[in-house]
């Protein structure tokens, strides 16, 4: 059994996952109560799915990048666990997760979400071997600054304000993902964290760390 936790942003995100089906997963908005919130909704998610924390083999964690506060609350809940109950670890950018949930397209895709200060962050990604390939390092900006980079179709997905689609929309090269299609899913975080344990390809709880943007040398908050 895998659990998976995700707290980049104000979305946040646990499931259980066993290889084969998704035993319990739930996801919601918070508005910085990360650190009241979760401790009780890991709790609740175990007992409806009728499982303990002894049943829970392997972490999943998404590593960022987000908000500074918020994803230190889920890596310092998932590093406590693994330490006390020596599991091993898999730390997933959190961008890949959003990536990782959409189809395979022919057209690039940028994955985003949001990163305060009306900035984005955002990756680009190509379908490689069926699967989505990250095309270069995360990247800080604004909604402006990716209409102005984008120059063929590319699918935009993520965490988008009613103004970011707005500004999308009117770009006919941006192909919008559903809102719906938009919500980070936890169970994605734990499928691909899954096929990394089942590689033996794990983190080093110890040193694991989140994914910071910098914005004129400081975190974005």
């Amino acid at each position: 059994m895998l659990l998976a936790v995700d707290t980049s942003t104000a979305q946040v995100g646990l499931a259980l996952y066993d290889g084969t089906q998704v035993l319990g997963e739930m996801t919601w908005v918070t508005r910085l109560h990360h650190t009241t919130e979760l401790a009780p909704a890991l709790s609740g998610l175990l007992s409806r799915c009728g499982v303990s924390m002894d049943m829970v083999n392997a972490l999943a964690v998404a590593i960022g990048p987000g908000s500074f506060t918020s994803l230190r609350v889920g890596l310092s809940l998932v590093k406590g666990i693994a330490f006390a109950r020596h599991l091993p670890v898999m730390g997933i950018p959190t961008l890949d997760i959003i990536a990782a949930a959409q189809p395979v397209a022919k057209h690039p895709l940028v994955a985003l979400l949001q990163a305060g200060r009306t900035r984005i962050a955002f990756s680009v990604y190509q379908s490689q071997k069926k699967e989505w390939q990250s095309q270069g390092p995360v990247r800080s900006g604004t909604v402006d600054d990716l209409l102005n980079e984008i120059e063929c179709p590319t699918i935009a997905v993520g965490e988008l304000t009613s103004e970011d689609r707005k500004k999308l929309s009117k770009k006919k090269n941006f192909l919008l993902a559903s809102p719906v299609n938009c919500v980070r899913r936890p169970a994605v975080l734990a499928a691909l964290a899954w096929a990394r344990w089942q590689a033996n390809k794990v983190d080093d709880a110890a040193t694991l760390a989140p994914i910071y943007l910098h914005v004129a040398g400081t975190p974005i908050q």
